[in-house]
């Protein structure tokens, strides 16, 4: 899957979480927060956007298993979809090669 697919999908987890109901936002903030420190250990240090979308295309199913152990009483929050989503819109921003909402060409693929 290109960036350009995953991206409006993120951006999508990112708008839900910002439009939930306000007693759901907290618990689905702490959730958005330990799926971002799990893609950090999978991810490890520097990564590209390439990769992220290629992590997220093996499938995101162990963003529901992070979810539930963080807010096991709060079934709201184990929304993959939007935790999951918002996630990886998020960490999007610390890719090697993103910045200011698009990729940054290295100098090879600019030339």
């Amino acid at each position: 899957m290109p960036l350009e697919t995953a991206l409006p999908q993120w951006e999508d987890g990112q708008r839900r979480l910002r439009s939930a109901d306000p007693q759901d936002r907290a618990v689905l903030e702490y959730v958005t927060g330990k799926v971002v420190d799990e893609l950090r250990r999978r991810l490890g240090g520097p990564f590209t956007a390439q990769e992220l979308v290629e992590l997220y295309d093996r499938g995101t199913s162990w963003c529901a298993d992070v979810a539930l152990t963080a807010a096991p009483e709060h079934p709201q929050a184990w929304d993959t979809m939007t935790v999951g989503d918002a996630a990886f819109a998020r960490y999007l921003r610390e890719a090697s090669d993103f910045a200011g909402g698009r990729l940054r060409l290295s100098a090879e693929d600019a030339a």
